[in-house]
């Protein structure tokens, strides 16, 4: 081990950010990895090293000293995850296997397919039914086989859509409220009467910071949090209504029509449809093996987190 000592990639992202000031909050050393001297400026506190997650040389050099490698960097809007994904998880295992790092990821629920819905454990066979998730799953495998054959080690933890302050390219900033001003209407992506799972990004933060300052951690540990489950897909958006003080505010539907027809000439509405099956059939991760393990999971309760969010989003 070497110490407090974290690297982490995407650190101007929403979970890599708020991981960041979590782990600084706790007493460890922060280094980030930044494309431009300009985006290291928005990092108070944090180590920021100019440099590139698709470039070898710059995560390893960027990882010295560290014993945890935060990976949450992504393909921004989606784009080009088939070119990108891949090879920034190889990086970042070069560097892992380097320093003696642990890798921590973010986990999706992209892994799966129907035969694991609606409860989804740990152990789960991951069978995808996008082209995003059949990458996830290379990229999830490729941390398991580093770790089991003793090259690195690696912790997965996995949540359901993340919402929170500086939470960016989310289902509740881009599906339910628009940033920068008071909504005069609420979307609604769910199907009705379909459960949904949200993950708050500082319950998030907290669970891998307390697992990975466990003692006795696998080499190869997998999670699920629990988060917030909406069990028909009304109470996120009843949340919504009530942070605002607005019981007549509008709730209408996601238009998923209009959805389809401009992610015929764009990639991120086109990324999202692909998405689309996760809002039409209850999709819930199993939080037990978490729960046993920490003896709580941290859970920000939902209204105080939609609350947050809202206000950091500029629309209270």
């Amino acid at each position: 081990m070497n110490g407090k000592t974290a690297l982490v990639l995407g650190a101007t992202g929403g979970i890599g950010g708020t991981v960041a000031r979590r782990l600084l909050a706790g007493g460890w050393r922060v280094r980030a990895l930044t494309r431009t001297v300009e985006a290291a400026g928005r990092l108070p506190g944090i180590d920021c090293r100019v440099g590139d997650a698709m470039v070898r040389e710059d995560v390893v050099e960027a990882a010295k000293g560290a014993s945890v490698i935060l990976h949450a960097v992504n393909p921004p809007g989606y784009r080009n995850w088939g070119e990108l994904v891949l090879p920034m998880i190889d990086n970042t295992l070069a560097a892992a296997r380097t320093h003696g790092a642990r890798v921590v990821l973010p986990g999706t629920v992209y892994n799966y397919g129907p035969n694991a819905f609606p409860l989804i454990a740990e152990d789960a066979p991951q069978n995808p039914a996008t082209r995003k998730g059949a990458i996830r799953v290379v990229l999830e495998r490729r941390l398991e086989d580093a770790a089991r054959a003793g090259q690195a080690r690696a912790l997965i933890v996995r949540a359901g859509d993340y919402f929170g302050p500086n939470a960016a390219n989310n289902w509740f900033s881009q599906g339910i409220v628009a940033p920068g001003g008071r909504p005069k209407a609420i979307q609604d992506p769910n199907a009705p009467g379909v459960g949904h799972q949200w993950a708050y990004l500082p319950d998030v933060a907290e669970t891998m910071v307390q697992l990975i300052e466990q003692d006795g951690l696998e080499d190869f540990a997998r999670f699920h949090m629990a988060g917030h489950w909406d069990p028909d897909g009304t109470a996120m958006i009843a949340a919504v209504v009530r942070a605002l003080g607005a019981p007549g505010v509008r709730v209408k539907p996601l238009p998923w029509g209009l959805l389809s027809l401009v992610a015929l000439l764009a990639e991120t509405p086109r990324e999202m449809m692909e998405m689309r099956y996760l809002w039409k059939q209850p999709v819930r991760l199993d939080g037990a093996k978490l729960a046993a393990r920490l003896g709580r999971e941290p859970h920000t309760p939902l209204d105080a987190a939609v609350r947050e969010t809202l206000r950091a989003m500029g629309c209270l």
